[in-house]
């Protein structure tokens, strides 16, 4: 029964895909729909390679994409997390794509983002790693219908065959914007906005957690996030961004 099954979301994908075939997310051309962009596109996309801080996910000068590295913001500042890892720079077109799937309705932009934040977060998982969303408050939610953070982490789970909780945490407190604020207002702004959801305590007790935002620039909300995981007696708490700030604010 269960080959059935495959067989026939294969058979329905399959056709699917032949009446609306899949569009590069940057030009709207013709692509593999397991790629999201076309060749032209995906070279104007800063996809992060190479060597990367182990604990935030930026490049950093190496050797090798096996060193392991600290950036100098991490060595000032260690994050609260065990490792962290980003799929892209947060410029060019990759923050145009972000935007997009924040505040555009680009809902399309998850499933390929989630192949991506894939191989970004393949040094983190264990297999008993659950995945967890950073959440949205209830207003917020209302105004913009969906939490782009968690349909990352349910594309994610879907490509590595991971558990994935969506509602592992929860927002209690409706806070502001935090473009234009520093490191240190960010993590005042933040501090007690988050909550371990009571239902799900026993999931993750005991557990590796991969928490997973849309974009990380002080680190400020992964931190406020990892924090709950830790009380909750969750570990290691590791996090990835689909895209990250490079510059330290």
């Amino acid at each position: 029964m269960a080959r059935v099954d495959r067989a026939l979301r294969s058979a329905i994908q399959t056709g699917l895909e032949i009446i609306y075939p899949a569009r590069c997310l940057g030009c709207g051309t013709v692509v593999d729909g397991t790629l999201g962009l076309c060749g032209a596109c995906w070279r104007q996309t800063p996809f992060i390679g190479g060597t990367v801080c182990d604990s935030c996910g930026v490049p950093v000068p190496g050797d090798s994409p096996h060193d392991v590295v600290t950036c100098d913001s991490c060595l000032r500042t260690p994050p609260p997390w065990d490792r962290g890892r980003a799929a892209l720079l947060y410029r060019d077109l990759a923050r145009k794509l972000v935007l997009g799937f924040k505040h555009g309705d680009r809902t399309e932009v998850a499933q390929p983002a989630g192949r991506w934040l894939a191989r970004a977060a393949a040094p983190l998982l264990t297999p008993d790693t659950l995945i967890a969303p950073i959440p949205l408050h209830w207003r917020r939610m209302f105004k913009r219908r969906y939490n782009q953070s968690a349909l990352l982490a349910q594309a994610l789970a879907q490509h590595t065959g991971h558990d994935v909780c969506l509602d592992l945490l929860t927002r209690t407190a409706f806070t502001p914007v935090l473009d234009g604020k520093s490191r240190d207002e960010r993590a005042q702004t933040l501090d007690g906005a988050l909550r371990l959801n009571p239902r799900r305590a026993r999931r993750v007790a005991g557990r590796p957690v991969l928490l997973v935002d849309d974009v990380m620039t002080s680190g400020a909300t992964l931190s406020e996030a990892t924090r709950v995981c830790q009380a909750a007696r969750a570990g290691p708490v590791c996090v990835v961004a689909l895209a990250r700030v490079a510059q330290d604010t």
